[in-house]
């Protein structure tokens, strides 16, 4: 999709950026991982395929995607900007995605990846996810209840993070061993106990989620090949 072919989201640990030719050759070292390759249910392809995957994620509009990079350290002060220059020298971590496969009418489908284990637990993906799913809500006309994801259910950590972003388990697809998750639905009692998860209420029950309230003014710059 081209809709955010030139931006970039500033959070405080990581940046989002379009994903672009220059990222596809750490991405397609990413993806010779048996281990990402079963949690994305993903085929390996091979570099020259992975380059066409790029140029066709790019102008597909069913997809959203965003690179997501380390900043250096923590940025706490208000001005979240960075240069071009800097942006170029952060590492890659993982990707965010938007699946749309029955268009803006139909269901969203979210996706996020942080490749290696170094980086994960450290609170990337929880921010990169708000953000996400802000710049979202404010530029596309899909309605929050629309998103949906999709986990594997032995990836307990996934599914408890999206519990946190207001996402509730409501089918458990035992033929592909993977949960359904949609926003703003209460968990299903019995999928929890077969999992052994607690539950989470649901964000339209109460308070929204957080991501809902957060402010991208000032998070939001353009970012130029």
């Amino acid at each position: 999709m081209r809709l955010n072919e030139n931006t970039v989201i500033f959070g405080d640990r990581v940046l989002l950026v379009p994903y672009r030719a220059e990222h596809v050759p750490t991405y397609h070292e990413w993806m010779k991982s048996p281990e990402l390759l079963e949690l994305t249910a993903s085929e390996p392809l091979s570099f020259e395929e992975e380059l066409e995957m790029q140029r066709k994620w790019h102008l597909d509009e069913d997809k959203l995607t965003f690179i997501l990079l380390a900043r250096p350290e923590i940025c706490s002060s208000p001005n979240k900007s960075m240069t071009p220059e800097e942006i170029r020298r952060c590492k890659m971590i993982g990707d965010v995605n938007l699946f749309l496969p029955d268009g803006l009418a139909g269901q969203g489908e979210c996706e996020i990846m942080i490749a290696s284990k170094d980086d994960r637990r450290k609170g990337y993906a929880v921010e990169a996810l708000q953000l996400f799913l802000r710049h979202l809500a404010q530029h596309l006309p899909l309605d929050p209840l629309q998103l949906i994801v999709k986990i594997a259910s032995a990836n307990i950590p996934s599914i408890k993070l999206f519990q946190t972003l207001g996402f509730g388990i409501v089918k458990h697809v035992k033929v592909f061993d993977e949960v359904e998750m949609h926003y703003a639905k209460p968990d299903d009692a019995d999928i929890l106990a077969d999992l052994n998860l607690d539950s989470k209420r649901p964000a339209r029950d109460g308070p929204k989620a957080i991501w809902e309230e957060i402010d991208l003014q000032g998070r939001i710059g353009m970012y130029y090949p």
